[in-house]
């Protein structure tokens, strides 16, 4: 078996079972085992276990981050002195998500699962490694998302984008059965865009939201 191929299987097995069952629940001999590999090719190539978990993140978010710096790029340059709004940004941030090339037929949930995992689970190291590899790139989409929202303190900024995150993750990752509930029961045919064409006005009024109010503290 190619050196290549062998790093694809375990990457395959560890994204499905990380996805299904968590970092931790999740051992390495398990791993092996879907992918048909012993123990020593994953230490060869990967180091550790840690080392494999931001390998399966890298997977899609270097295409991804490529593909959104380039974008940036272009839409800071055509921006002259306009502010941007928060559904440009959205539509910009779900179009380079849409475009990083599919492996499988899943990919974009079982990612968003993992990425709900990585917040949720304590991997601190995997928080680290998003913030060192990739965190320029997100913070220049956040600093946008600033300009958009002038009027908005920096911790409601920060509260509103973790919200966005959160909404995004939680229907992408659940997509497949959402659909299915949005077929039976209300008899509607709908795809992956349709379903981000739709969520952008839902995030973009909650950025926009009016301040909560200052008694909400208990």
């Amino acid at each position: 078996m190619a050196q290549s191929e062998t790093v694809e299987r375990i990457l395959d097995a560890a994204e499905a079972l990380f996805a299904e069952k968590g970092f931790a629940e999740t051992s390495l001999r398990t791993i092996t085992s879907k992918a048909g590999v012993n123990l020593a090719a994953v230490n060869y190539h990967f180091g550790s276990k840690k080392a494999l978990i931001q390998a399966v993140f890298a997977r899609f978010l270097e295409p991804f981050c490529k593909k959104l710096t380039i974008r940036l790029n272009e839409f800071e340059a055509s921006l002259a002195a306009q502010k941007p709004t928060p559904e440009q940004l959205l539509n910009l941030l779900f179009q380079q998500i849409l475009s990083v090339e599919a492996r499988g037929k899943n990919d974009l949930s079982v990612f968003m699962r993992l990425l709900g995992l990585a917040f949720s689970q304590s991997q601190g190291h995997l928080r680290k490694y998003l913030e060192q590899v990739y965190g320029d790139v997100f913070r220049r989409f956040v600093s946008l998302v600033v300009q958009a929202s002038p009027d908005l303190p920096p911790v409601e900024i920060f509260w509103r984008v973790n919200f966005m995150v959160g909404s995004v993750a939680f229907t992408m990752s659940g997509l497949d059965a959402l659909r299915d509930i949005a077929e039976s029961e209300y008899h509607e045919h709908t795809s992956v865009p349709a379903v981000m064409k739709r969520l952008v006005p839902f995030l973009a009024h909650g950025m926009k939201a009016e301040l909560p109010a200052a008694n909400l503290e208990v």
